[in-house]
């Protein structure tokens, strides 16, 4: 049976923050932390060692594996901050193309500093994602 490695805890999301060694990150990652909860409203928790997510879903796929996630988050990783959004979203690249400097992956995008990227449509990104998630799975 498949173990659910990345699970909501109790740890501190703000000892965690105080713990990134770099200053700059150290900053965005307060700002992430009031743009994420200001737009979602859901109280931020860590998930995992270093995911910081707003709100949670439980998910069911059809060949039974299911589990609980973030319905948005962040990570202040060594290289860059990594931002979670639902990736099923439609709206997802059309929001991308107006965000600012980045790079994007299958489920994450990357940024280096908030400085680079445009606030409104980070905001648009956090509610097309919660949108998203909640109408695809309801019940969780």
């Amino acid at each position: 049976m498949y173990e659910q490695k990345t699970k909501e805890n109790d740890e501190s999301v703000k000892e965690f923050i105080d713990r990134v060694e770099q200053p700059r990150k150290r900053e965005d990652s307060y700002r992430l932390l009031d743009i994420f909860f200001e737009t979602t409203g859901y109280e931020a928790k860590m998930w995992g060692e270093s995911i910081i997510g707003f709100g949670s879903y439980h998910y069911k796929y059809k060949f039974g594996h299911e589990g609980d996630a973030p319905l948005v988050g962040f990570s202040p990783r060594k290289a860059k901050i990594s931002l979670y959004f639902a990736t099923g979203d439609t709206k997802r690249e059309e929001l991308l193309k107006r965000f600012g400097k980045h790079t994007a992956g299958k489920a994450c995008v990357y940024i280096n500093k908030v400085n680079d990227i445009d606030i409104e449509v980070l905001k648009e990104l956090i509610r097309q994602s919660v949108k998203f998630l909640r109408d695809t799975y309801p019940e969780g």
